[in-house]
């Protein structure tokens, strides 16, 4: 870090930032980008928070912040810089000595990746307490040098996930929601530009919590997410002072109902946020970074480097109705096939009486379903004995409300507004900060995984219970909600403190809960409920925009009646995350499952490169009808490239891989063995073209260097 004229720098050889003091210590963040570029591109600035609270609204003069706001009156005390590791760190004090708010503004990077990392912490050291309505967790207002021509060239970016149709980037020009004004305009009002909400327990209900801005001419690229697991968040961008600003939040009172009252003497800490930065290399470099970024800050976990194959019982297979006698061939099915988990999915739990969905909550095994003395611990060993490890289904933060858990907890271990206790679709909501509720889900998991031998539990989350909970007096719902939140992520760390071999898969009606925060913890993420394999294929290959390549769980669901195209292009459709199996397989005809067979084999001999590879997408980011996807993978040696191609187009495409221009190279088919596929490789352009005979079809090449040190 160095420090002149007002002006500070902090960063390393992959990120830079540059913080200017006003004459009147007001710090603003000027630069952000690559070291020694903020001569060559200067930027507008904005306050490095905003703080909204009731009586200190915000207030904008012409494209500058003037004050009004909490924000834009704090004043710099000092700062420091710290090293943890790979880690650098630059904690920013801020005060304002009328309200004695004190803000802290701590900046993390991981060396040599280019994402900054920002949450900002609240105390107040004043006499009266202050009821805050938002705080920014990252603001940044230099996206783009301060020409009009940048922000005509500024592309939007940004991903509506809806059930069964998740991960499906937008991108549309800026100037479509931030017009240019005409010279008779001096200003703008300052509330111009795009905005994305969440709501709600499901933190990816309608948009995924990300972002971009890309320069379609430069490919100089922005891609931020908000590290929230609830639905409060919201982030825009905008036009400020002839530049582009993002701004990111947590929960705000104008959209989500939320307000904290921060007494003297207390503290208040955001919602992480992180923003990604490629200077040329467009969208795809910066999401390569962002998944650099996200295997960085995880937890450690072995799964993320052994990558075992699933099998789950529920998507087009059992769906919700295991017994012991439909268990026992598809488990050996999945044996053979090579799979290291097996999973029952949800209805174990399920008696004589039917209807489980409002009486979960106690998770205990259906008598009825799983007959004889062992009950569901002879299903259990039988998968021990074919050497896989059990998982079980398991919606952990709801009861049914016929559950004997709903009379036997107390009220307040429950979601409650105006104090009735919150019902949706025939269930309560727990709320985890609750000491009775989270010694439940102990005894629940306890029991699971101590005394049963569980080595998986795949965490679904089904229902959407609203603006949250107001347990205590004064407490917003919103602000509860965000309370509950925390608390989740308390109790996941807490279960893989106990259990650290315990793999944790995330999901709420397929992708309705798919942010960093929990996958930060948890090992996997449904990635989709969608049932059908050419409608997965899109959300296949989006999926790592939004996670790891070996977190992202995706369906391969052979049918009887499937051709043998379609039994590979479902089996495709997960070569490049995590498989989960499923599917009828004990029904497949010898062809069709010595295609599955073959799959399994293929991603188990490519899987060891998988967690230390970055995502690129040769035909642009998919589209939710696009005739031809393609999704690849590289590491320094290797790119691994999945293509599909669906009914309704020509039978070649040309795809690029700027990243291997001017490289000989071998480009070898690895699944399937009997494809028809015909590929050819230009170096010069860096273009692959490839003639798929058949659609449906889908095809796992490997594009290998002849020469090694071209690379």
């Amino acid at each position: 870090m160095t420090k002149e004229q007002g002006t500070f720098h902090w960063g390393h050889e992959a990120l830079h930032l540059e913080i200017v003091l006003d004459d009147d210590g007001s710090p603003r963040l000027t630069h952000l980008g690559l070291p020694g570029e903020a001569q060559r591109i200067p930027g507008a600035s904005l306050p490095l928070v905003e703080v909204t609270a009731a009586g200190h609204g915000r207030g904008w003069s012409g494209n500058r912040l003037v004050g009004t706001d909490l924000g834009g009156r704090l004043r710099h005390r000092t700062h420091h810089t710290t090293r943890d590791g790979d880690w650098h760190t630059l904690t920013v004090h801020l005060h304002d000595p009328e309200t004695g708010l004190v803000a802290e503004v701590t900046y993390r990077s991981p060396n040599g990746i280019p994402v900054l990392r920002s949450e900002v912490t609240l105390r107040n050291v004043g006499q009266t307490t202050l009821h805050l309505e938002s705080i920014s967790s990252l603001a940044v207002g230099c996206l783009t040098p301060q020409e009009p021509a940048a922000i005509d060239a500024a592309d939007l970016l940004w991903a509506e996930n809806d059930w069964l149709a998740e991960c499906r980037w937008q991108r549309q020009p800026m100037r479509l929601t931030t017009p240019a004004h005409s010279g008779r305009v001096s200003h703008a009002n300052g509330r111009a530009g795009f905005a994305v909400n969440g709501q709600g327990t499901w933190s990816s209900c309608g948009r995924l919590p990300m972002g971009g801005l890309t320069d379609r001419h430069t490919g100089r690229t922005w891609v931020w997410q908000i590290e929230h697991n609830g639905g409060g968040w919201r982030w825009e961008c905008g036009e400020r002072d002839k530049a582009a600003y993002a701004a990111l939040f947590g929960p705000t009172d104008t959209h989500h109902g939320w307000r904290h009252s921060l007494e003297p003497g207390a503290v208040f800490r955001t919602v992480p946020a992180a923003l990604s930065f490629s200077d040329d290399g467009g969208p795809d470099e910066a999401f390569a970074a962002l998944t650099r970024y996200r295997r960085a800050q995880r937890r450690p976990h072995a799964d993320h480097q052994r990558l075992p194959v699933i099998f789950n019982d529920y998507m087009n297979c059992l769906m919700g109705d295991p017994t012991t006698e439909k268990l026992l061939p598809h488990i050996d099915a999945a044996a053979d096939a090579g799979a290291e988990y097996f999973v029952i999915d949800a209805g174990w739990y399920d008696g004589d009486d039917g209807g489980w969905w409002d009486s979960v909550g106690a998770w205990q095994p259906a008598a009825s379903r799983f007959p004889g003395t062992r009950g569901i611990h002879e299903v259990l060993d039988r998968i021990r004995e074919r050497g896989l490890l059990p998982g079980l289904w398991l919606e952990p933060e709801v009861i049914g409300v016929r559950s004997p858990m709903a009379k036997s907890l107390p009220d307040e271990a429950f979601f409650r507004r105006d104090g009735i206790r919150v019902t949706e679709a025939g269930r309560h909501h727990l709320d985890l900060r609750h000491p009775a509720a989270r010694a439940h889900l102990d005894e629940v998991v306890d029991r699971l995984v101590g005394e049963w031998g569980v080595g998986y539990l795949k965490l679904d989350h089904n229902i959407d219970p609203g603006s949250g909970t107001s347990a205590h007096p004064g407490e917003t719902p919103g602000a509860g909600l965000l309370g509950h939140n925390r608390a989740h992520l308390d109790w996941l760390d807490g279960v893989l403190d106990r259990y650290p071999h315990l793999v944790l898969e995330n999901c709420s009606s397929g992708g309705m809960r798919w942010d960093d925060a929990l996958l930060s913890r948890m090992q996997l993420q449904s990635t989709s409920d969608q049932q059908n394999l050419h409608l997965y294929a899109p959300i296949a290959a989006s999926a790592p925009t939004a996670v790891t390549p070996e977190q992202g769980a995706v369906w391969a669901y052979p049918q009887p009646e499937d051709s043998l195209d379609e039994v590979a292009f479902t089996m495709a459709n997960a070569l490049l995350g995590r498989i989960h199996l499923s599917g009828r397989i004990p029904e497949l005809e010898p062809e069709a499952r010595a295609l599955v067979h073959e799959a399994v084999a293929a991603y188990k001999a490519i899987r060891g490169d998988l967690p230390g590879a970055v995502p690129s997408w040769p035909l642009g980011l998919p589209g939710w009808d696009d005739p031809w996807i393609a999704l690849a993978l590289r590491t320094p040696a290797t790119t691994y490239l999945t293509v599909w191609r669906r009914p309704g187009t020509d039978i070649t495409a040309t795809l690029r891989l700027p990243h291997l221009r001017d490289t000989a190279a071998r480009v070898d088919l690895l699944y399937p063995s009997a494809s028809r596929a015909v590929p050819a490789w230009t170096p010069d352009t860096a273009e692959l073209s490839l003639t798929l005979p058949t659609a449906p079809s889908a095809v796992l090449l490997r594009i290998t260097a002849t020469d090694p040190g071209a690379l």
